[in-house]
């Protein structure tokens, strides 16, 4: 079975993540979507209620699993028994950083293999930063995000 492991922190998940899973699913046996901690950032949302929207906004997807972690990348993916990370990229600069870390986890791990998958057009410019920004400042993210999750960040920043 390929399994392949989709780390990140989706805060919030967004249709350009979706994108990705989905597209990942055809061609990997399953898709472990992993909601990362991350202690340098400070999140809208709990880790559980990213798993939780995740799981809700994937549940068409039959070969997704929703799971969540801390710790390093290549140590979760090896315990998921799998070797390939899938990466989505929206632009030239996130392909930079990326590579980075794929050629440092390939120099710990050389049976890590990490896969790039660039979104379509249409949410390449949709980032989860960009999407709470906006949501900040009234704009509508009707379509950059699922309906489910555009309500959830509504009702997170209205009680602030």
């Amino acid at each position: 079975m390929r399994i392949a492991v989709c780390p990140g922190s989706f805060d919030p998940v967004t249709n350009g993540h979706l994108d990705i899973f989905a597209r990942a699913s055809g061609i990997f046996d399953q898709i472990v979507v992993a909601v990362f901690h991350n202690p340098n950032k400070k999140p809208l949302f709990t880790m559980e209620e990213r798993v939780e929207m995740l799981r809700l906004t994937t549940a068409h997807i039959p070969n997704v699993r929703v799971d969540c972690f801390s710790g390093l990348v290549y140590e979760y993916v090896r315990r998921q028994n799998s070797t390939i990370i899938v990466r989505g990229l929206r632009a030239l600069s996130d392909f930079e950083y990326e590579f980075q870390r794929a050629l440092l986890i390939k120099k710990i791990d050389p049976r890590m293999e990490t896969v790039f998958m660039m979104t379509t057009a249409d949410y390449s410019f949709v980032s989860s930063t960009g999407v709470k920004e906006l949501a900040r400042f009234g704009g509508d993210i009707t379509g950059l995000v699922p309906a489910a999750v555009a309500k959830k960040i509504t009702e997170r920043l209205n009680q602030d």
